[in-house]
């Protein structure tokens, strides 16, 4: 039985296991692939997406648990030809260097950002310490998400 999935505002159909994770439905079979694979055991963030605004570990998330549910992935977030401004922030400072964990990164600030339009520095790194980045780029990182807060304002 296929299961329905609204992903980035496009209803899917997919036919596959409802136990089978979110991130290997979005990668091989709807070929969402900005939404990365680091883990597989929802520690290091890269495979964040928003489920109705919250940040969730897609690897951890079963298909059938998404179901019914509004996924936006790092796909979603541009307006045509426009960046988020989280994405644009993000490339303003260089928040990245290999970049796998960006798109993580990126998802959880977004979330962040939609509930608190204005947190402190310290709020800001308490919500996104379950993201890893291995290049340690975490002063960049910090001073992006500032930046898209007082874009905000």
């Amino acid at each position: 039985m296929a299961i329905p999935l609204l992903v980035n505002g496009t209803e899917h159909r997919v036919d596959a296991p409802s136990g089978e994770a979110l991130l290997t439905v979005l990668r091989d079979r709807l070929g969402l692939t900005g939404t990365k694979y680091g883990c597989g055991e929802g520690q290091c963030g890269a495979c964040t997406v928003l489920l109705d605004g919250k940040p969730v570990r897609s690897c951890r998330l079963a298909l059938g648990t998404a179901s019914q549910k509004k996924i936006t992935t790092i796909e979603g977030l541009a307006q045509g030809e426009h960046l988020h401004p989280v994405q644009e922030t993000f490339l303003r400072a260089e928040a990245f260097q290999c970049a796998y964990c960006t798109s993580g990164m990126i998802m959880s600030a977004v979330a962040l950002l939609d509930k608190n339009p204005h947190p402190s520095s310290q709020e800001i790194i308490r919500h996104m310490d379950g993201n890893i980045c291995r290049c340690g780029t975490y002063p960049r990182i910090l001073a992006a998400i500032r930046d898209a807060a007082l874009r905000n304002r």
